[in-house]
């Protein structure tokens, strides 16, 4: 797909889904119903084993196309995965190791396998997804037989280590790595760094300031840069945010965390987007709680920008400006070094899922971006490359 961020990422894309004879084929339904509301139209296909797992016709209804549960005179694989075929993208979810093995092996005998080695043949996305006990996927050969899938340009989804086995990732990062797979790779290679959320600054020992921002941005930023095939690391305060998917996480607290942990991988980073509310004053904080029922005088002192202290290390940096002097403020920042875009936005947009956003680029270029901050999030990185 391009990069029309007011699409839905999956928007017109076909995605046959093949699922093989692990018990986690239980989750194919919502798996289904999930790929449709991203856009996707749905074509299932089921090995003989997984028939024994969940009924075909739950996937047809799911997908609201008829289930192939095996190869006809029609030639289903060559006719969605051959030289030329209709499909987008084959997602083998979940994966046995049994079919992980064949497939890397080019065995040929169940339906999924056969999709496989067409899809693989014509050299079109496959996004393939491991389910099964842990002693299975620490086999030797099928570590090995997964690092061929990957030679063969196959993106393997990390299954989830818990209960002594190898479960099949959450539905949203299949998902996600559903979407990596169709969208055009603007950021490959890229190492994308984003500070996100608000950070707490300890006030006595129970008390913090901290603003009213929700994370929404910083998080729809990274999710879009993996979409485009960056490595991303998000630094935030995982405790109050969670986790964004399918990238790496640093938890923070505190804006000398976050400076902290920023620096700390600057020398490895190649886009830098500064879209936290950093703190910018520190209080000095009482070591017990302070009473309550009187007034209290704070004293503030500034924090240093974080911001400035990644200038001038060749790192491409995206700021971001809010207040009622927004604007200026952007296109005086745009002129520092290593500055390349910064984004202008009033104060109203903290802590909404939807704002309105004035992204003023180093090359002139002014980009009017509204709506919900996903759909801002793919047109900052638009306006950027």
């Amino acid at each position: 797909m391009g990069c029309d961020s007011l699409m839905k990422p999956l928007e017109n894309k076909r995605i046959v889904l093949a699922v093989t004879g692990s018990i986690a084929a239980v989750d194919t339904v919502r798996l289904a119903h999930e790929l449709r509301r991203r856009g996707a139209q749905v074509i299932p296909v089921m090995s003989e084993a997984a028939c024994g797992i969940i009924s075909p016709e739950a996937l047809t209804y799911a997908c609201g196309t008829h289930c192939c549960t095996k190869i006809t005179g029609l030639v289903e694989h060559v006719l969605w995965c051959g030289e030329g075929g209709a499909a987008d993208l084959l997602l083998i979810a979940p994966s046995t190791a049994n079919t992980i093995s064949k497939i890397a092996s080019g065995i040929d005998d169940t339906t999924v396998t056969t999709f496989a080695t067409t899809a693989i043949g014509r050299g079109m996305p496959i996004v393939l997804a491991p389910a099964m006990h842990e002693s299975m996927y620490r086999h030797p050969a099928v570590k090995k037989n997964l690092e061929t899938l990957r030679s063969f340009g196959i993106a393997i989804v990390p299954p989830k280590m818990e209960e002594e086995r190898a479960k099949i990732a959450e539905i949203e990062t299949i998902c996600l790595y559903a979407e990596r797979a169709v969208t055009m790779q603007t950021l490959s290679g890229k190492r994308v760094l984003i500070s996100s959320g608000a950070c707490r600054e300890k006030v006595d020992s129970v008390r913090v300031l901290t603003t009213r921002s929700s994370g929404v941005m910083g998080r729809e930023l990274a999710l879009e840069a993996f979409r485009r095939g960056a490595e991303v690391t998000v630094v935030s305060n995982t405790a109050l945010y969670g986790n964004v998917p399918c990238v790496k996480n640093i938890p923070v607290v505190s804006a000398a965390d976050m400076a902290d942990a920023v620096l700390a991988l600057a020398n490895s980073t190649d886009i830098y987007v500064s879209a936290a509310a950093i703190s910018d004053f520190v209080p000095e904080a009482a070591d017990e709680k302070i009473p309550s029922g009187k007034p209290v005088t704070l004293t503030l002192s500034p924090a240093p920008k974080l911001i400035n202290r990644l200038l001038g290390r060749g790192i491409s940096v995206i700021g971001f400006k809010i207040g009622e002097d927004a604007d200026s403020a952007a296109q005086k920042l745009l002129q520092e070094t290593d500055i390349a875009a910064v984004a202008a936005n009033h104060p109203e947009t903290m802590g909404s899922s939807a704002g309105a956003y004035r992204i003023y680029t180093r090359d002139g270029r002014v980009t009017e971006a509204s709506g919900d901050k996903k759909e801002i999030a793919g047109k900052l990185w638009d306006a950027v490359l």
